[in-house]
């Protein structure tokens, strides 16, 4: 009964908080109070107030519409980040772990080789070739953490190709390629969706880390990271420049991390044993 409130509480947190990430991601590509780009001198660091709800910034500009904007550009590369990501582990891992034999071999020398580095690392030594901008962050990240879900989706498969209907799909004659994408694949999707909930978390964290950096999306567009960056030398005269981005990553991060304990539960047979 207790685990089954604190699932239900997970999820319903968790959800609701990425849903309101969501929505407002959305909605700052239709509307924000104001324009996040344009620049009001005679309005630069103004307190929280009825017109700015959340202050302005060094260069007059209204921190919600930029919160909003920001939440709008962490949220489509995180997602981007994730899907390929996602895609070519996935691609990666099944071919790697239901073929064997030399193949896998050379595919997971490489893999472990990527996971030596540490992803933020690794993205970081990508984007100081790429350059800082939207596209190259999404290539870098998404290299970065393919080597998690390849090893991840490789271990699954290892597990399930050894099953009987596995071998009664050979037997019946059935094409590999039939067998992976018809029965192998489906049975790897728990562990995939736990994964990429998780990873939707780190990829706006390191998306906030390399744009705090310099190497994110350049100015003036607002991310969260940037934002952060650009609030440091006003910490003592305008704290709230700071407070917003971070208070929002927080809650980005919590939101995930509910939903994916809550996803953990309800998909991980030996969590619902227990």
């Amino acid at each position: 009964m207790r685990r089954r409130f604190r699932l239900r509480a997970n999820a319903l947190i968790g959800g609701t908080l990425i849903g309101v990430l969501a929505l407002v991601g959305v909605t700052a590509s239709l509307w924000t109070p104001f324009d996040p780009l344009r620049i009001n001198l005679r309005a630069r660091l103004r307190p929280p107030s009825d017109l700015y709800w959340l202050g302005t910034d060094e260069f007059g500009r209204d921190v919600v519409s930029r919160l909003m904007a920001g939440a709008g550009t962490s949220a489509l590369v995180a997602l981007l980040t994730v899907m390929s990501a996602v895609v070519l582990g996935v691609f990666i891992g099944v071919v790697a772990g239901f073929v064997r034999g030399w193949l896998d071999r050379a595919l997971m020398a490489v893999n472990d080789t990527l996971l030596a580095f540490p992803g933020i690392l690794l993205a970081l030594g990508l984007m100081a070739v790429m350059g800082p901008n939207k596209w190259g962050i999404i290539l870098a990240l998404g290299l970065a953490y393919a080597p998690s879900v390849v090893r991840v989706v490789r271990a699954t498969v290892l597990s399930v190709r050894e099953r009987e209907y596995i071998e009664a799909s050979r037997v019946i004659g059935n094409s590999e390629i039939y067998t992976m994408m018809r029965h192998v694949l489906p049975n790897c999707t728990a562990p995939i969706v736990v994964l990429a909930t998780s990873m939707f978390g780190w990829v706006v964290l390191a998306e906030s880390a390399l744009s705090f950096l310099g190497l994110g999306v350049p100015p003036p567009a607002p991310t969260w990271g940037n934002m952060l960056a650009a609030a440091r030398p006003y910490l003592d005269q305008a704290p709230w420049l700071s407070i917003a981005p971070g208070l929002c990553i927080a809650l980005t991060m919590l939101g995930i991390n509910l939903l994916g304990d809550a996803l953990r539960d309800r998909l991980d047979p030996r969590m619902a044993a227990a």
